[in-house]
């Protein structure tokens, strides 16, 4: 367990319920119900003070995620947002990030948003054509997601992140290609590109063994890298493989993670990371508060891993960033190092290694061997 004296400077909040819950998506996430709902809020306030007990909460970031927490009606999100600044010590808050999804965005709820101190906010708008966002399975148009993105414009936020999605069956290179542009017409900050993947527990996934959907991982390999180039000529630093932003406005939660940083997650199915300690809390929202508000754990894992394991997840995640590793920090792995460096896929500059453009495209596979 950390000392109290050593701060945990990053905070992450889930939030599970959904209007809708999407065909891809692999995280802890149900339908929303309003019998559930005060009694989900009134645990994670009491998880907050259970945590801050154990770890000295005082986030330089917070990062509202779900699910969708936008689901949460005005007074809720009031409610909830306003019991953390209660129970916690938020002085220090640089970067207050909170997903939304563009059916749940309304100028009344931005404007309160901001008021309570959300800073940040990352739309999952996914695409901008009728097709692909049905087979996504979105409940949204691309014609409601430029408006939300006008309401958070009027409210205030000058930041915003944008998340869309490539290699979505049906999807041609020229949609693709489209969908960037109009993103970047729009100027936001950040904008975030991933690939889909066919996660399990999923629709898609058993729609993909079935052999009913099908992965071109040639294809998308190149849509990666116009992804890579639109968004580089546009003025976006990709600072990690996914994540393109203008200079500054990298998201600060996220780059947390990336770079190995202590965080307490609240909610369920949230993760945590402290030292070499690690748990998730359990993934099922009524258990959850039941256990909460009784009193009990509401930990279903835990670990303590290694330096080692923590050196080499560490060295994984770094690479994926701009940042890259300290040359230092990859002396026990001296064969693959030498392997991946002959191949041009990694290199060193200034006493770091870094991926390279050839690298990036089999990104996983070079995390993978210092694992």
């Amino acid at each position: 367990m950390m000392a109290k004296m050593n701060p945990v400077r990053h905070l992450y909040v889930h939030i599970p319920f959904c209007p809708k819950v999407c065909p891809y998506c692999s995280f802890y996430k149900e339908a929303s119900d309003r019998n559930k709902t005060q009694q989900f809020l009134d645990a994670v306030l009491t998880e907050a003070e259970v945590r801050n007990g154990d770890f000295n909460i005082q986030p330089e970031t917070i990062f509202f995620g779900g699910g969708t927490p936008t689901a949460l009606s005005t007074s809720q999100l009031t409610y909830l947002l306003t019991g953390l600044r209660e129970r916690l010590d938020l002085s220090q808050i640089a970067e207050w990030t909170l997903e939304m999804n563009p059916a749940t965005v309304s100028l009344e709820k931005a404007l309160r948003l901001r008021e309570l101190g959300v800073n940040r906010v990352s739309m999952g708008v996914q695409a901008w054509d009728e097709p692909t966002l049905k087979k996504l399975g979105r409940v949204h148009s691309a014609a409601q997601a430029l408006k939300s993105f006008r309401i958070l414009r009027t409210a205030g936020f000058d930041n915003v992140n944008l998340d869309l999605i490539f290699g979505v069956p049906g999807q041609t290179q020229e949609k693709w290609l489209e969908s960037l542009q109009q993103t970047i017409d729009l100027e936001p900050e950040h904008i975030s590109a991933y690939c889909l993947t066919y996660e399990e527990d999923t629709e898609f996934f058993r729609r993909f063994q079935k052999g009913e959907l099908v992965q071109d991982n040639d294809a998308d390999a190149e849509l990666f890298e116009r992804t890579m180039d639109t968004l580089g000529e546009a003025g976006y630093d990709q600072y990690e493989l996914s994540n393109y932003a203008r200079r500054g406005r990298e998201c600060r939660h996220n780059l947390g993670y990336w770079l190995g940083k202590n965080y307490v997650g609240l909610g369920p199915s949230a993760f945590s990371t402290c030292g070499l300690d690690r748990w998730q809390n359990i993934a099922d929202t009524k258990t959850y508060y039941s256990r909460i508000l009784s009193g009990q754990d509401v930990t279903s894992f835990s670990e303590t891993v290694t330096p080692q394991v923590h050196q080499a997840e560490t060295i994984a995640f770094g690479l994926r960033t701009n940042r890259g590793v300290a040359a230092a920090k990859l002396t026990d792995w001296p064969d693959a190092t030498e392997e991946f460096s002959s191949l041009g896929l990694i290199m060193e500059t200034n006493g770091r290694f870094f991926l390279t453009r050839r690298g990036k495209m089999v990104a996983d596979t070079v995390a993978g061997a210092f694992v």
